[in-house]
């Protein structure tokens, strides 16, 4: 997607969504290519399958917690 179309949706001018854009690309989330005078951006989902997996343990880690927690609680309450 040219950067014009992604910044029409974005309460922001070009210049904010093309440094968004630069910081992405430089994580490795975003990819870009020339087509003619206008680059066009794509993203890079392998990326944020690192993210997921790390974020998805320590989902798992707090929920077992937190239920861990509400039971104690309602044991006390009983």
């Amino acid at each position: 997607m040219p950067l014009y179309e992604m910044a029409a949706r974005f309460p922001m001018g070009r210049t904010g969504v093309s440094k968004h854009l630069a910081i992405l690309k430089t994580a490795g989330l975003v990819a870009d290519r020339k087509v003619g005078r206008e680059s066009r951006y794509h993203l890079n989902a392998a990326g944020l399958r690192d993210v997921q997996e790390w974020v998805s343990f320590y989902e798992r880690f707090w929920t077992k917690r937190i239920d861990r927690l509400k039971d104690m609680l309602e044991e006390e309450n009983n």
